[in-house]
């Protein structure tokens, strides 16, 4: 063992080590169940799961015959908690959703946990529409997916649309058509909504698009052939000219993945690959025997493991919130491949098989999928490598000890005041991370409109008040970085350096901020001021205690500051207009209390629009359904304010 391990061993204050565990020991049952380990500060390090918690825990009572990883999570062991499961497989998804919501240190973790779209066929109305779906699935319908790509869904639904017609607006939208609209001009819908197509052969279409989307796609084809034939002789050319531009919608659908499969109708791929002490694994979706995209995700877990130990864990998480296939190909044997069978299989209500391939078409799409794992880790170290180099020339031209391991950059967006928001990005070892972008609704009564240093002064003390309250104390949080491997580590939650768009004005508002909030740790402060004429590549940085100064023209560092500049300007541009034209769309019954959804949409039935409102008397607006007298009068005067 290290000296580092053995130094780590020794005991702090609080004691850590296998005494406190055996002490747990004693009392648990030989039941499966989920257990827990805490650090000194209350922090969970690890969660496991055991079929036998006693006979589980107890490999922990000795750093013997454990590698030195585990060494180190034992001996900074100082609390446990443990639930207990009915069976194994309960115990094997609550450990996921623990390790998806507690983000331990010594786990894999599947940073990464996005949402892929669905199409979605809703069947929450006499005429189904054809949708694009996120999220849980809480709308009645038949949902086909997932799609990797969110543009390839847009194409696919486009495509859907020419060739079976099916609406795609919003029931109210329906509800209120007294004529076609242009989506049937242009002959992407049948407009059932005024009776263009009845109801019978509008449901036809629902349930064509239902069978090709779920694999049914020759018999689809075939039956659309054939009317184009009769129509064509019995010479009625407008419909099959229509028919045969249907054919070719399905056609382009079909020819969109790049892979098609005879014989795997619902399977998902993992294949996993490492590389320089890094995982890549890489996720294909196949429905209805086509490809609908691919992932690469990069699971964070120790160096020490190995790929079969990061594959296991990581596809528990994987279905942690996803429903699983039928199908779930592996380029490994993993651990526990029964058990996570059965955990899936209860959780999606079918059964569910997990196979490694080990010849024919399976085998041929695994390769395919390990190839591309290998070819995007790749890319990544290339990637990283790179962002390392430039974080190791910014600490250089911001005299900093260390290349930074966070950056926060922010800015200001507003027109002459109105609608003001500051916006944060960050960016880190791998790049932009912009799961932790954030925005700041400038909230300030008081501020004069337009004061750049007053709203900075509301953004930055909103920020860092918050976190010196959520997290770490900065100077705790940075010797626990230094403690456990960079590996391990996903973004600190402290920032080591702080660019801000401005010049000493700025500048000096932030330090006011972090004086007033008796901050310790230091964190370097850096203004952009922007090149005369505002020209890029002559911008001047300042720096508390040092000269002002510039980077050569073309330095990588210089750069790779301006793309954080502009992107974090960007952001809060973007920010600053979507939330000017909600204010463009708001209606002013918003504005007055007691009027909710309900009551806003029996008086708009009422009289029309907000403004019919503003006229009536308060006897006809009492009238309304759900409307009081004394509602009614507030309505009124809101509209018809008196000295």
């Amino acid at each position: 063992m290290t000296n580092s391990a053995d130094d780590q061993m020794k005991e702090a204050e609080t004691p850590t080590g296998p005494k406190i565990i055996s002490s747990f020991v004693k009392n648990l049952p030989s039941t499966p169940g989920v257990y827990r380990m805490f650090d000194s500060n209350g922090h969970v390090i690890y969660v496991g799961k055991a079929r036998n918690l006693k006979s589980r825990v107890s490999n922990y009572t000795s750093y013997e015959n454990n590698p030195v990883r585990t060494c180190r999570m034992i001996s900074a062991t100082a609390n446990m908690e443990f639930v207990h499961t009915n069976t194994e497989a309960e115990a094997l998804l609550l450990e996921a959703n623990m390790i998806k919501r507690l983000k331990p240190r010594y786990n894999v973790l599947l940073r990464d946990d996005k949402t892929f779209p669905y199409i979605l066929i809703a069947t929450d109305h006499s005429s189904p529409r054809l949708i694009k779906h996120r999220g849980a699935r809480r709308t009645k319908g038949h949902y086909f997916g997932p799609f990797a790509s969110p543009a390839a869904v847009e194409r696919t639904l486009a495509a859907l649309q020419k060739a079976f017609l099916l609406r795609n607006c919003s029931n109210s939208y329906y509800s209120g058509r007294s004529r076609p609209c242009l989506q049937h001009q242009i002959k992407r819908c049948a407009a059932p909504c005024t009776g263009e197509i009845d109801e019978k052969d509008y449901l036809k279409l629902v349930e064509d698009a239902r069978l090709f989307l779920a694999g049914r796609t020759k018999s689809i084809q075939k039956s659309l052939s054939a009317d184009m034939e009769k129509a064509a002789a019995n010479l009625n050319f407008e419909r099959a000219a229509l028919l045969r531009d249907r054919l070719s919608a399905l056609a382009l659908i079909q020819g969109q993945g790049e892979i098609s499969s005879k014989t795997i109708k619902e399977a998902d791929i993992f294949a996993i690959h490492q590389q320089a002490g890094q995982f890549c694994v890489q996720v294909f979706f196949f429905r209805a025997h086509q490809n609908w995209g691919n992932h690469p995700f990069y699971p964070r877990a120790d160096t020490s493991l190995t790929e079969e130990e990061v594959l296991a864990p990581f596809i528990v998480q994987f279905y942690e919130n996803r429903t699983p296939p039928k199908q779930i190909l592996l380029s490994h044997a993993i651990k526990d491949h029964q058990l996570i069978e059965d955990a899936l299989s209860s959780r999606s209500g079918s059964k569910v098989k997990i196979i490694i391939p080990k010849r024919g078409e399976k085998l041929d799409l695994v390769s395919h999928a390990s190839l591309n794992a290998r070819e995007a880790l790749g890319r990544q170290i290339s990637k990283t490598a790179s962002q390392k180099k430039l974080l190791q020339g910014v600490a250089d031209a911001f005299d900093m000890d260390t290349p930074p391991k966070r950056i926060e950059v922010y800015d200001n967006s507003h027109i002459s005041g109105t609608n003001a928001v500051g916006a944060m990005i960050v960016s880190g070892a791998e790049g932009l991370s912009k799961k932790h972008y954030r925005t700041f609704n400038i909230k300030s009564t008081t501020l004069t409109p337009g004061d750049d240093f007053a709203m900075m002064d509301e953004v930055l003390t909103r920020r860092f008040s918050r976190l010196m309250k959520e997290s770490l104390s900065p100077d705790d949080n940075t010797l626990n970085n230094e403690a456990i491997d960079s590996d391990l580590l996903d973004l600190p939650d402290w920032p080591d350096l702080i660019l801000i768009d401005g010049g000493k004005g700025q500048l000096s508002a932030v330090r006011e901020v972090f004086e007033k909030l008796e901050m310790k740790n230091p964190v370097k402060l850096v203004a952009i001021a922007k090149g005369v004429d505002r020209d890029a590549g002559r911008e001047t940085f300042h720096i508390t205690g040092q000269k002002p100064f510039m980077l050569p023209a073309r330095d990588p560092v210089l750069y790779f500051v301006q793309r954080l500049r502009d992107e974090a300007h960007r952001f809060a541009i973007g920010t600053h207009r979507a939330r000017r034209k909600k204010q463009f769309v708001k209606n002013p019954l918003d504005m007055i209390e007691g009027i909710g959804p309900a009551k806003k949409r029996a008086l708009l039935n009422r009289f029309g629009s907000a403004k019919a409102i503003s006229r009536a008397a308060i006897s006809d607006i009492s009238d309304v359904e759900g409307i009081s007298k004394h509602l009614a009068s507030i309505i009124y005067d809101h509209f018809n304010p008196t000295n």
